[in-house]
């Protein structure tokens, strides 16, 4: 739960200075007084603690479903926390390949926008994953098939193999799944949208 503590000379002014501060509406935030500090019988000021009363997760699911509402698109939206750090969203719609867009590139935005959303309303950093149709989990698949075939080709041929760009989500995913391999490592290699993964064998 994120909050921020202040001092302020007025407690109408408050709220106000918390939703500007957090970034956030003010109808989700709570103002709870800590201390007064007073002069001669009149309060000069009061340190207050602003505490956000919503669950970020619940956050999520909301904005998403606003932003289909606003496209105008039926969607079942599932929400399922796997830890308390991590929080996943699975799609369905009408439309899943024109939200998945090519290569997943129009997923990948849709969850680096809800991850920025929820993380306002958190004070650590959660992980938030959005598949939409099932994508996600079928590419986990190919990316498994594709890290063990190369892992075994450079185990073989003690020559490592530089596979294509993927973004951080993808290289986790082989980096996961060759993780235990006593025969290869993996290592991230490039800059920006460039980044790739290089399978090198060890040395034995």
């Amino acid at each position: 739960m994120r909050k921020i503590q202040f001092d302020i000379k007025s407690l109408d002014e408050a709220l106000k200075y918390a939703s500007k501060e957090l970034r956030i509406s003010e109808d989700v935030i709570e103002i709870n007084v800590i201390d007064k500090k007073s002069m001669l019988g009149f309060v000069k000021s009061y340190t207050v603690e602003a505490v956000v009363n919503i669950d970020p997760a619940e956050i999520g699911y909301k904005t998403l479903s606003e932003l289909f509402e606003n496209m105008q698109l039926e969607a079942q939206i599932e929400m399922s926390r796997r830890n308390e750090r991590e929080i996943s969203y699975t799609i369905n719609t009408s439309e899943n390949p024109l939200l998945i867009g090519k290569n997943g590139k129009t997923l990948e935005n849709i969850q680096f926008y809800i991850r920025n959303i929820v993380n306002l309303y958190s004070d650590e950093h959660l992980i938030v994953l959005v598949d939409i149709g099932g994508y996600k989990e079928n590419r986990k698949k190919q990316l498994e098939i594709l890290a063990t075939k190369t892992a075994k080709e450079v185990a073989r041929t003690r020559v490592e193999a530089k596979l294509y760009p993927m973004n951080a989500y993808e290289r986790r995913i082989i980096h996961t799944k060759l993780s235990d391999w006593r025969d290869v490592s993996t290592i991230s290699e490039g800059e920006g949208q460039e980044r790739h993964l290089v399978i090198k064998p060890k040395r034995r």
